[in-house]
């Protein structure tokens, strides 16, 4: 259960702040004095931190930059009753995760707590990868497969060194993980790590978050913002979606990526950071460029390091580890004694073809073992969508090798009776896979001729290719495709 340190003098504060906040999922624990608040952070390791700016042994400012030294990883919350600016700006700029004025606006309080637990759940629990034995409290890249085997190299190649990364993959296939994996084992490892879904916030919204703003900037803008790559100067930010950025944000990117320096939104004024940056996306980057949509040197700036995440579908081998790692988590939070699941279960978990991937397959997991009154899973407590018939039904609309042809139609239904988001890349999947393979076989797998007929560019092709994991990086440099090669590295 994460925990909540308030570090106030009046008490009657943090007995409001307890009385609304803590709960069967949070535990909120006190202060009256800086020098004891600190002394709490060190031996109680709080998850979040309230602290008032003005404390009667020292300044809530002082108290930060102490705790700071402590742990630089605990999101610290500023409060106080006295609005000046300089003290928001400075508390933002040292890096403090948000400023809010008393009295105390709670709708306002659960929205940043909300955000600075999961921040400081990014940031201390480890992404563990492997097969070894499951520690419950890390979250785990499961696989054994040779396309894992090959994410793994990358991890561990990349980790230690000083360059952005850039994570590809459809969703549902772990691409945050793989993110703080990376962050867990560099040598920031010991500073924040910070998650923002691009995709998630209008183009002003986002341009703030990220680089702040100034004064008068835009509507709303009443006071100057410190943004996150200020905030987190020394730590490592992960940008998802970064295919959804506007084009300019896309250029502030560009700069902060080549020099450290952006400008915030509405200013002149340069500020320099040391950021690690880290992106994903499960967009197709070269076609965006191709179409005018994206920097094209902002593409060959993220695309210089880069980690492709094969969807379940192209590792069907790692799916009895997954369904054993899951079914231990599941015990645990539903306080089941579930032990295995049948071969049968286990045919048709393999027959299905996943098109939300690890994301879907968990929610396939839990959904058997809320509805299973027994120890073992069998075939029909699994969703509808994972039983033999529909599997054998979105196997032919996924078109893999054996399908007859694509009902767009009834895939489209598929997806959305399974509850299923971003469906139109998935649907656009579906459509490229019978698409490409067709065109290939009928061309000898002959790249150069087929991106001719498709009437696109070879790297353009190419970057399809291995996104839906019909090609090797090898095959990749070349003009042919072996038949039969669906490597995805």
């Amino acid at each position: 259960m994460p925990t909540l340190l308030v570090i106030d003098d009046e008490p009657n504060i943090a007995y409001s702040i307890e009385t609304c906040l803590a709960s069967d999922t949070l535990k909120v624990i006190s202060a009256t004095t800086a020098k004891k608040g600190i002394q709490m952070v060190r031996d109680q390791k709080p998850d979040a931190i309230l602290c008032d700016v003005r404390l009667p042994d020292m300044s809530g400012l002082d108290a930060y930059q102490e705790i700071k030294r402590i742990d630089p990883r605990v999101p610290v919350i500023i409060i106080t009753a006295y609005a000046r600016t300089e003290t928001a700006i400075e508390a933002m700029r040292t890096g403090a995760f948000e400023y809010l004025l008393k009295p105390v606006d709670f709708n306002r309080l659960q929205d940043v707590l909300k955000k600075a637990l999961e921040m400081s759940r990014l940031n201390r629990i480890p992404a563990l990868m492997g097969s070894e034995p499951a520690d419950l409290s890390a979250d785990h890249i499961v696989g054994n497969s040779l396309a894992m085997q090959d994410v793994y190299k990358a991890i561990g190649r990349l980790a230690t060194q000083q360059v952005p990364v850039l994570i590809l993959g459809e969703s549902g296939t772990g691409k945050e993980l793989v993110a703080r994996a990376i962050y867990h084992y560099s040598q920031r490892s010991t500073k924040p790590f910070l998650a923002i879904n691009c995709a998630a916030l209008t183009e002003t919204l986002l341009e703030s978050e990220l680089f702040g703003h100034e004064k008068g900037a835009f509507t709303g803008a009443d006071q100057r913002r410190i943004g996150k790559f200020e905030q987190v100067n020394g730590g490592t930010i992960f940008l998802d979606e970064i295919g959804d950025m506007s084009p300019a944000t896309q250029a502030k990117a560009l700069r902060l990526l080549q020099q450290q320096q952006f400008e915030r939104v509405g200013g002149n004024q340069t500020v320099e950071t040391d950021v690690r940056i880290i992106t994903a996306t499960n967009r197709d980057l070269a076609t965006l460029v191709e179409e005018g949509k994206y920097r094209r040197d902002l593409f060959y700036r993220l695309n210089g390091f880069t980690i492709h995440l094969p969807a379940l579908r192209d590792r069907l081998d790692d799916i009895p580890l997954l369904a054993e790692h899951f079914i231990q988590l599941n015990n645990r939070d539903l306080h089941k004694s579930v032990r295995a699941l049948t071969p049968e279960t286990l045919a048709c978990l393999r027959q299905h073809t996943w098109p939300g991937n690890v994301r879907e397959f968990q929610s396939a997991i839990k959904f058997a073992m809320v509805q299973t009154t027994g120890e073992i899973l069998t075939p029909d407590c699994l969703p509808d969508s994972c039983r033999p018939g529909a599997a054998a039904h979105a196997r032919n609309a996924g078109g893999q090798a054996g399908a007859g042809r694509l009902d767009v139609l009834e895939l489209a239904q598929t997806l959305l009776n399974g509850d299923e988001n971003d469906i139109y890349d998935k649907i656009s999947h579906a459509v490229d896979r019978v698409v490409l393979e067709e065109v290939l076989k009928h061309l000898n797998h002959n790249q150069q001729k087929a991106a001719e007929r498709l009437g696109i560019s070879r790297m353009t092709l190419r970057s399809k290719l291995r996104a839906l994991g019909l090609i090797s990086d090898k095959a990749a440099a070349g003009d042919t495709i072996e038949p039969g090669d669906k490597t995805a590295k």
